[in-house]
């Protein structure tokens, strides 16, 4: 095909190139919380590579330097805030059946 009968003809525009989100200078270390909690969700799952972009080498430490910080309890390994908030506004009721003798 021609390159003056494209459909959907490439921007000629410049982009702006995005920062890396980890630094040269920064140790992807289970000490480092400050940059590990950049890449945990809210829940405290573990943020995939496309959103963190980056590196599957950098994704692979970043998740073994997370699993480190959770098993010497640096942090939780779920966030249940919500749950606690929710159980203490709804009643249970014991028991649903009555015995009949």
């Amino acid at each position: 095909m021609n390159k003056s009968k494209r459909l959907f003809p490439k921007s000629k525009g410049s982009f702006r190139r995005r920062l890396p989100p980890i630094g040269s200078g920064d140790r992807i270390d289970y000490r480092n919380m400050s940059l590990i909690s950049r890449f945990i969700s809210e829940q405290g799952k573990i943020l995939s590579r496309r959103v963190n972009r980056v590196t599957l080498k950098q994704q692979r430490l970043i998740t073994i330097a997370i699993k480190q910080a959770r098993i010497l309890s640096l942090l939780p390994f779920l966030n249940n805030e919500k749950q606690f908030e929710r159980s203490e506004s709804t009643p249970r009721t014991t028991s649903l059946r009555t015995r009949k003798k």
